[in-house]
């Protein structure tokens, strides 16, 4: 039996209730779910708290926890679910983050370069999800493309088979996507 084959049979048993097939899913999709995690954490500012490990946990949890009855259809849509997850564990924490409680009002010293610099990596990430949220209320389908070639790391053609849409389709929707959310960002920094 194939890895991706293995991988969407385990899903259906988590699915059909079996505590113990979400034990034997973590090993299967772990280094991708690490590589994944990897790739987000590379465009946050130095310091964080979450490490990939960390997030690769988060989102475990969030996807097989306990209280969790959601199927998945197979390994892309998994994948596209752990993508989602990661974003919101991103998200969440960039909010902590602001908050005044947790030093969000306040400027990061960098001491080797002796230099006051505002952490702009919270900001940047809520930005981000803002401006991905009017994409979602306009047209769902682009923001989905977007979360899986951003926060899933998928190729186009990965991102297009899990959507179900052709390539040239899913290249089209990315066009439109970076430029929604380009002139989103840039109304956002603007007010």
């Amino acid at each position: 039996m194939d890895r991706v084959s293995e991988v969407t049979q385990i899903l259906e048993r988590i699915g059909d209730g079996d505590g113990v097939a979400a034990g034997q899913l973590l090993p299967l999709v772990y280094r991708e779910m690490r590589k994944l995690a990897a790739q987000k954490l590379a465009h946050e500012k130095a310091g964080q708290t979450l490490d990939a490990t960390g997030l690769v946990h988060e989102a475990y949890l969030r996807l097989v926890g306990p209280a969790d009855s959601k199927r998945w259809k197979d390994r892309g849509h998994f994948f596209a679910a752990a993508a989602e997850a990661m974003r919101r564990i991103l998200v969440d924490n960039a909010r902590h983050k602001q908050r005044p409680k947790h030093a969000g009002d306040r400027q990061r010293v960098e001491l080797d370069k002796a230099c006051c610099l505002a952490d702009k990596g919270a900001e940047q990430v809520l930005l981000v999800n803002d401006a991905l949220n009017q994409l979602a209320q306009e047209s769902p389908q682009k923001a989905e493309l977007v979360k899986l070639r951003y926060f899933a790391g998928m190729s186009a053609q990965e991102a297009a088979d899990a959507l179900g849409i052709s390539r040239a389709t899913a290249d089209r929707y990315w066009s439109y996507a970076k430029v929604f959310l380009y002139c989103a960002l840039e109304d956002a920094r603007k007010s």
